[in-house]
């Protein structure tokens, strides 16, 4: 069951990607020339990418895995190719056509606009949330693992905006700029208290791996949940 905060943060995104920033993604998840700040958050946003990439098999033939909050699908294709059954799933219609529309054909790949805690997605082998929760309040984020947890046999990969003090300062002078102009807001979570939550929600489950990427004006944190 979802919360009603993570219902109206869920339909601020799906307005945000879909009427205001839909071109700008685009612009951004391609090789089209950028602007230096935009430069490296695509540079921060491919290293994430292929760090949670890196925690999954490198043979996925048989495996069922979920792309929750897929975007534009650079991670989705990745995972098909290497014979993954994709789910990709975003709330934002407008980039789950751009993702379509740029995947290779052929590829095993199910494109779906929705919520990813949808019960009708079914079971899975791994899960990956990559900057699809850190617009949530950690008892959101929480929430969302717990369910996911329950949809997986394997592992769910997901980052979460740390909270460091440079990552505030940005924030902060982020806030000097008209809200119209400025995505959704980003949410820092310590990790020391996230880890704990996760502990105390999903006790039979356990974090592996974890790795933070600071690129200047990107800064993501991804953690791995063993689920079994």
């Amino acid at each position: 069951m979802t919360t009603a905060t993570y219902d109206r943060f869920r339909a601020n995104l799906e307005t945000y990607f879909d009427r205001t920033a839909a071109r700008a993604w685009e612009q951004l998840t391609s090789d089209a020339p950028v602007s230096g700040v935009r430069a490296t958050v695509r540079a921060g946003r491919t290293r994430m990418r292929n760090t949670l990439l890196s925690w999954l098999p490198s043979d996925m033939t048989g495996l069922r895995l979920l792309d929750a909050g897929c975007g534009t699908g650079a991670l989705a294709v990745a995972a098909a190719e290497r014979g993954a059954d994709v789910v990709a799933i975003d709330v934002a219609g407008s980039l789950v056509g751009i993702a379509a529309e740029r995947a290779p054909r052929g590829l095993s790949i199910d494109w779906r606009v929705g919520d990813m805690l949808d019960p009708a997605l079914g079971q899975f082998d791994h899960i990956v949330a990559m900057d699809s929760l850190i617009h949530y309040k950690p008892s959101d984020i929480i929430a969302v693992l717990h369910q996911l947890a329950g949809k997986t046999r394997g592992t769910i990969g997901f980052t979460f905006a740390p909270q460091t003090p440079l990552l505030m300062a940005m924030l902060g002078a982020g806030r000097l700029f008209p809200r119209g102009d400025r995505s959704p807001a980003i949410l820092p979570v310590r990790d020391v208290a996230l880890r704990r939550m996760i502990g105390d929600a999903l006790p039979h489950a356990r974090i592996g791996r974890d790795e933070r990427i600071s690129a200047s004006f990107y800064t993501s944190h991804a953690m791995e949940v063993l689920t079994q």
